[in-house]
């Protein structure tokens, strides 16, 4: 299999930083960007919702597993652009390329292993796994409204998640969860020791692909109702405003925005 840029075809997710791999009747994808910290191209993004329609199409598999390489989840899109397969960024790092709605969807389970830094998107993702198993030493942040995002998306689906008091915690202040913390609030379901989580991840997408399917959908699809829907027109006017343009490239020179005061800065990236 080449790693040459080329569309998704089969177990090929359309991108080298993606691997999808089958153990039995389970499929396993991990992103494996180390260079950029795992952070999302617009077809990295778009590989993992081609990997749900894989896995719902073929009968011989029965849930996926999300997780990543080395020290880093996911820490969301990648800001700084490049890469072999940006896909014109950043006009494509938006939600038609984004797998959210495919969570919330997929009539087989997912399960997220969030091995460490788990930041915007993929905070969002962990959020929306039908389970996910955090390891120990796994982060969460929301830094969207630093980057003059604004992510409506969070701040219909937070709330509901853990409470409107501490959506607007993570939202406006833009703190770090510990893994331990993230349990604590819901955010997350189980928080396992680093060397064991991966196991026990493997093992709770196994207990969901035992469930009767249609009972299951049927279960999920009255979950997913709780969540109700976001403002997309507010969302995607923000990714052409000022604000977006000023975050990220401060987000790109590691400075404050221009917006925060002078005595508020902090010298260094938000």
């Amino acid at each position: 299999m080449t790693d040459s840029p080329r569309p998704p075809e089969g177990d090929w997710l359309g991108t080298p930083y993606l691997r999808f791999e089958r153990e039995g009747s389970l499929a396993i994808v991990t992103v494996d960007r180390p260079q950029a910290r795992n952070a999302m191209t617009p077809a990295m993004y778009f590989g993992v919702r081609y990997a749900i329609d894989v896995v719902n199409a073929d009968p011989d598999l029965v849930g996926l597993l999300l997780t990543g390489a080395g020290d880093f989840f996911i820490p969301g899109g990648d800001l700084a652009g490049g890469g072999d397969d940006d896909w014109g960024f950043p006009n494509l790092l938006g939600m038609d390329m984004a797998p959210y709605e495919a969570f919330r969807t997929s009539s087989k389970p997912i399960v997220c292993a969030v091995n460490g830094v788990a930041q915007g998107g993929g905070m969002m993702l962990a959020m929306l796994a039908d389970v996910t198993v955090a390891s120990e030493q796994a982060t969460f942040r929301v830094p969207e409204l630093f980057r003059g995002i604004a992510d409506t998306n969070f701040a219909e689906l937070l709330p509901r998640q853990v409470g409107p008091a501490r959506a607007r915690d993570l939202l406006l202040t833009g703190r770090t969860l510990s893994a331990a913390e993230a349990v604590d609030w819901g955010l997350v379901a189980r928080v396992a020791p680093h060397d064991s989580f991966l196991a026990e991840a493997r093992d709770a997408l196994a207990w969901c692909a035992r469930a009767a399917p249609e009972a299951r959908r049927a279960v999920k699809r009255v979950i997913e109702l709780q969540y109700g829907r976001y403002d997309r027109m507010s969302m995607e006017a923000s990714f052409t405003a000022d604000e977006m343009a000023e975050g990220y490239a401060a987000f790109k020179e590691r400075r404050n925005p221009s917006w925060v005061p002078d005595d508020l800065d902090t010298g260094g990236r938000l």
